[in-house]
């Protein structure tokens, strides 16, 4: 077959995907419709996950699993806006990693807010001024976020999804990194890219700023400044992507979560955080963590933080594998509290897959 036949199969298959997709879009209208009538949440993640286990199931090739997903994760944010629009509070400014983390879960057709600092987008949510929020938790190279591990406490959101999103830092800039006289980041980001900055001479020229995105518009705006951060950046503020992939290790994963105001449902492969207060008797956190063990859950993660109520009392963080309503994770929840001063469950959800 010539080119201009193979071409005009594309053309004729082209045609009948936007027609299946408007007929997709005419069903999401409808259960738009009952989820108004119930109150049903418009995303719900347990859903999510059985959409993309099917598409996996069903993909024969040659297309990748992840082409066929990121389709789909655009599919179902258009589905949001036709249900309800949905908006997304994230730990701005734009361009920062929250943000990139939020559009590759959330995708291009829902609307997203900027707020300055982490407590803030739990605020959003909480006050129902968002639907959900986007946080990050930890990262696999500097460890926990305090910020966030601190507003789960104090806030009444429910933890209701995960991301995974790799982490590759970039040196932005309008002009040659021999002409750079200084580089704009967040010293964490200094901290993942040092072997880099050591090799290229720019470790004694670098400024710490409060975030990427702020590095950013300040390199857009210096002459001979630099910064380091995402290519959504880049494309935000205008900068050249002059040197990708700098970071020290490529295994930089950085773990988000999706805050709301509902739980999400089981679906077999699920998490549960929780915070708890130990007794103040020897033993007690051996205790708490026997509990867990004696059920054969598995604690994936787990972090102290100050209580900030009396001094050297920690609220612990921990990440358990299974749902909330399994009963052998009831069972455990139930064993370890007799040890606690306090235990909180901040959430189930399903347990990501894949890293964005």
């Amino acid at each position: 077959m010539t080119l201009d036949d193979l071409r005009k199969q594309i053309d004729a298959i082209d045609e009948e995907l936007v027609a299946m997709l408007n007929r997709r879009a005419e069903v999401v209208v409808q259960i738009g419709k009952l989820k108004n009538v119930e109150g049903t949440p418009v995303y719900a993640p347990d859903r999510e996950k059985v959409v993309f286990e099917k598409i996996r199931r069903a993909n024969k090739g040659p297309l990748p699993d992840k082409t066929l997903l990121a389709i789909y994760r655009e599919l179902m944010s258009g589905s949001f806006a036709l249900e309800k629009p949905l908006r997304i509070a994230y730990l701005g400014p734009q361009g920062s990693f929250s943000h990139l983390a939020a559009v590759g879960k959330f995708g291009a057709s829902v609307e997203y807010e900027s707020v300055t600092d982490i407590r803030g987008v739990f605020e959003e949510v909480s006050r129902e001024r968002a639907d959900f929020g986007v946080v990050p938790i930890e990262n696999s190279v500097g460890g926990g976020v305090i910020d966030t591990l601190d507003a789960l406490v104090e806030t009444d959101v429910q933890i209701c999804a995960e991301i995974n999103r790799a982490i590759h830092h970039n040196l932005l800039a309008l002009s040659p990194l021999q002409q750079l006289d200084r580089v704009y980041s967040k010293p964490e980001v200094f901290s993942q890219c040092q072997r880099w900055l050591s090799e290229t001479n720019l470790i004694g020229k670098t400024i710490a700023v409060a975030s990427t995105a702020k590095a950013a518009e300040m390199a857009r705006e210096e002459p001979n400044a630099g910064a380091i951060g995402s290519t959504l950046a880049a494309q935000l503020y205008g900068l050249n992507i002059v040197c990708e992939n700098i970071e020290d290790t490529t295994r930089n994963v950085t773990r988000f979560f999706v805050i709301g105001r509902s739980p999400a449902k089981q679906t077999g492969d699920d998490k549960t955080s929780v915070v708890f207060t130990t007794k103040d008797e020897p033993g007690a956190l051996v205790n708490v963590l026997a509990a867990f063990q004696q059920e054969g859950v598995n604690m994936s993660f787990i972090q102290s933080r100050p209580s900030k109520k009396r001094n050297w009392e920690y609220y612990f963080f921990g990440d358990l594998k299974g749902h909330q309503n399994d009963p052998a994770l009831q069972a455990a929840l139930k064993e370890a509290a007799h040890h606690c001063l306090r235990l909180n469950v901040l959430g189930s959800y399903p347990r990501a897959l894949e890293v964005l």
